[in-house]
């Protein structure tokens, strides 16, 4: 089967397959190491005990993205 062809077929299929297509190509490309996956859990952890407690403060999305879209316009 030719790319071109693959691609086709993926674009057809549901949204929650393509997701999981996309999923496994990219994991083919950069695999899950263990040891990084446990060191962002606990990044991400000890982040939301920082919110939970009022360490910080969190910023909407869409508030973040009108920055964004403000310094590289």
């Amino acid at each position: 089967m030719k790319t071109e062809d693959l691609l086709k077929e993926i674009a057809l299929l549901p949204v929650e397959e393509r997701a999981l297509v996309a999923d496994a190509v990219l994991r083919s490309l950069n695999p899950p190491d263990p040891e990084i996956d446990k060191k962002w859990g606990e990044v991400a952890k000890r982040r939301l005990a920082d919110l939970q407690r009022g360490d910080v403060k969190a910023i909407p999305g869409v508030d973040v993205f009108r920055e964004i879209w403000k310094r590289f316009s």
